[in-house]
C-alpha cells in the first residue's frame, strides 16, 4: 500500500480532492462510498488495496466536511 502526504492551501481545496478520489473509486465499482464505507468497516469487504484506501479515503473526506461543518457553525 502507498503512503502519501499531501499538503492543500485549504479545508475546501483538501475536501475537493478527497472527494474527486471518492468519485473515482464509486465509478471504478459502480458504488457508493457511503456503503462501501459502512460494508468495509463492519468486515463484509475484502482488504484489497483499493478498498483500504477508500475507506480511508471517506474516513478523510468525513473529518474534513465535520470540521469545515464546525468552522461555519462557530462563524454563524
Amino acid at each position: 500500500m502507498r503512503k502519501e502526504h499531501l499538503e492543500y492551501d485549504s479545508p475546501v481545496d483538501a475536501l475537493v480532492a478527497v472527494a474527486k478520489r471518492l468519485s473515482h473509486y464509486e465509478g471504478q465499482f459502480g458504488m457508493r462510498s457511503e456503503e462501501v464505507f459502512n460494508q468495509y468497516s463492519k468486515g463484509n469487504l475484502e482488504d484489497s488495496v483499493e478498498f483500504v484506501e477508500w475507506a480511508n479515503s471517506y474516513r478523510h473526506f468525513l473529518a474534513i466536511h465535520s470540521d469545515l461543518a464546525r468552522r461555519i457553525d462557530d462563524a454563524a
